[in-house]
């Protein structure tokens, strides 16, 4: 990862804690804010912790079996990727359902997980399943589902410590009260959670686009995008944010409330990853 993307990572990841104590110490001072760290500290070792598992048994997912004849060719090409990436090769994960998506979740890359739907495994060829895997791969390296899993639990539990300080206190409120506390800051805390996502998702196609055809992932963007559009997923939506391209929603949101970059730029700047690739590579070859 880059200096300046890890500098921005940083700060955001600031600015959602720095929200989540300011709004505990406007409503209770000192001890309001004690609270919300304590709560942001609880909060988040249990995402640390369990966050892998509890997003496995969300989707149903079941751990395939390496020596299993059911897509038997799924195991080699994540030993190869990972081994490209320099990382150890996470267990796979099948979730039974016919939309094509994948994830990755866990919390460290030795304590990683990588999740494909049958629908991936069917639908995409070989070469565009690679670049799905390298671009997990990518966010097992740089710890992405983790930052990813931290944000969401700060926001939504921003949420909850404003209602615990409305319903805990019997004071008369002012409208800018009732607007902080429901509207201004959880909707701060969503957008810049929502922009840590998206910043990682770029990271992630690039890179995925290393150690993979940056063409191949962009083919499967576009595939994998169009099939959510005919016929979004049904179910939990809480881990949107971890699949390669969000399985829940074919409206065309506004970016800005959006948990993934647009598919169209992802496939735009793989395509011109691709095409910078062959220029460095013919001048190389003169």
């Amino acid at each position: 990862m880059s200096l300046s993307a890890t500098f921005r990572l940083v700060v955001l990841l600031g600015l959602l804690t720095a929200l989540f104590l300011a709004v505990g110490y406007y409503f209770a001072g000192t001890a309001g804010m004690t609270m919300a760290l304590g709560a942001a500290l609880f909060m988040n070792a249990l995402a640390y912790w369990f966050s892998d598992s509890f997003v496995l048994r969300m989707y149903g997912a079941k751990k395939m079996d390496a020596k299993s004849k059911e897509y038997k060719e799924l195991n080699p090409i994540l030993e190869r990727l990972a081994k490209k990436a320099g990382i150890p090769k996470p267990p796979v994960y099948l979730v039974r359902t016919d939309v094509p998506n994948a994830f990755a979740t866990g919390r460290s890359q030795q304590h990683a997980a990588v999740a494909v739907t049958k629908g991936l495994l069917e639908t995409l060829s070989n070469k565009e399943i690679e670049g799905v895997l390298a671009h997990e791969l990518s966010h097992v390296k740089h710890r992405d589902t983790l930052v990813a899993t931290m944000a969401a639990t700060l926001a939504g539990a921003l949420t909850w410590i404003g209602y615990s300080f409305f319903f805990g206190n019997d004071e008369n409120r002012s409208i800018f009260s009732y607007m902080l506390l429901f509207i201004l800051a959880p909707l701060a805390a969503t957008l810049i959670q929502l922009s840590i996502t998206r910043s990682r998702e770029y990271l992630a196609d690039r890179g995925g686009a290393q150690i993979a055809n940056p063409l191949d992932l962009a083919s499967a963007l576009e595939k994998i995008s169009a099939s959510v559009k005919a016929a979004p997923a049904q179910g939990n939506a809480a881990g949107a944010h971890l699949f390669i391209v969000n399985p829940f929603s074919a409206s065309a949101l506004s970016s800005l409330f959006s948990t993934h970059p647009p598919v169209e730029q992802r496939v735009q700047r793989l395509r011109e990853m691709a095409k910078h690739s062959k220029a460095v590579e013919k001048k190389d070859a003169q």
